[in-house]
């Protein structure tokens, strides 16, 4: 896959808002970093080092940027240190250098919790939602997992969506402001369950009302599966709203059928959102006059499944995926692999240099 030219830029360490005297004081690191750099200063002892940090995988980094600010905001004496490192987006190999941090052990040591961590939910995260975006063959995705995570995750997660958006040269959206906040941009949504249920189960009355209210240039996109009956609803939302209906958004229990294929059972996995369902929708509305109203199909969405239906051609013109995209692992280990000028007993087994590497400012 050919990917797109991306702009090589680092946003500010002030747009992180990180609890920075908690990060100096140590509180969010393993206790013995603490304690080793504590030694290290009781016995006068403050090493020059080459930490090299890197991971396993074939993956997408994210959260570079984020390490970088913790090292220049929360080290003791950040103007010693002298920083290597790429960018996020950048794919890596499995062992491949993705930063090297030189200077003052005793300056750094009782943050490697914290940066090893934040590139590893951040990796973990852009390397899933790349993998999605090329599964969805250029088609919107909504990155819609805040609801299955805590909410001090959501603004880092979102930024590394964003990034991964720009590797692919795809459409991310995210669904809170605050996902949004590091670039500039917005949440977005769709009319939910909770409103049509507040109408009574109304959802066409829920959707006049929310498209009475909505901007102009929001992008109405009601959920027609409220009463598991989404071929009908959707063209009665369609009928109801006309041109002012961007989308119909499929979001069938995995556990429950839809009216449409009750008489259709047997030949197929009947539950939730299957492309027999899909195409079903397409079908009704199209030959009601809505050819422009789009499909957008959420629920238990993963690559697999997205993969799946691509290969099948079902007329789906965006995704929205949630839990799945913050499932797995890309853990993170950093290495000394030189003391004072002399290499360690790492040096042998993992010291990596790395072309790639460009010096921090």
């Amino acid at each position: 896959m050919l990917l797109p030219e991306r702009r090589r830029h680092r946003l500010a360490p002030e747009v992180f808002d990180l609890p920075v005297e908690k990060m100096r004081a140590g509180r969010y690191s393993d206790a013995y970093f603490n304690h080793s750099r504590a030694v290290l200063l009781a016995d006068a002892r403050r090493p020059r080092v080459l930490m090299q940090v890197f991971q396993k995988n074939h993956a997408y980094l994210g959260g570079v940027d984020e390490a970088i600010a913790i090292l220049r905001l929360c080290a003791r004496e950040p103007e010693g240190l002298v920083v290597h490192a790429l960018y996020d987006g950048d794919r890596v190999d499995p062992w491949e250098t993705v930063m090297t941090i030189e200077g003052d052990y005793t300056v750094f040591a009782h943050l490697e919790t914290v940066y090893l961590g934040t590139l590893a939910r951040r990796t973990l995260i852009t390397t899933n939602v790349v993998h999605v975006l090329e599964a969805a063959n250029g088609k919107p995705i909504i990155f819609m997992p805040a609801r299955h995570d805590h909410h001090r995750v959501q603004t880092g997660d979102g930024y590394a969506a964003y990034v991964a958006g720009e590797v692919t040269g795809a459409e991310i959206g995210v669904t809170t402001d605050e996902q949004a906040s590091w670039w500039g941009g917005r949440g977005i949504g769709t009319v939910p369950h909770s409103l049509i249920a507040a109408y009574g189960g109304d959802t066409v009355l829920a959707a006049r009302k929310f498209a009475d209210w909505a901007p102009e240039d929001m992008n109405v996109t009601v959920l027609a599966d409220f009463e598991d009956d989404s071929v009908r609803t959707a063209v009665e939302v369609a009928e109801a709203l006309g041109d002012r209906l961007w989308g119909v958004r499929l979001d069938t229990s995995e556990t429950l059928v839809d009216r449409s294929l009750w008489d259709e059972l047997g030949e197929f996995r009947p539950t939730g959102v299957n492309e027999r369902l899909v195409r079903k929708v397409r079908v009704a509305l199209d030959a009601a006059g809505h050819q422009h109203v789009r499909i957008v199909a959420s629920g238990g969405f993963t690559v697999e499944k997205i993969r799946a239906f691509e290969r099948a051609s079902v007329p789906v013109d965006a995704y929205g995926v949630g839990s799945s995209l913050i499932r797995g692992s890309n853990d993170f280990t950093a290495d000394v692999v030189f003391t004072d000028g002399e290499p360690s007993a790492k040096f042998g087994r993992h010291h990596r240099p790395n072309p790639r590497l460009e010096l921090v400012d």
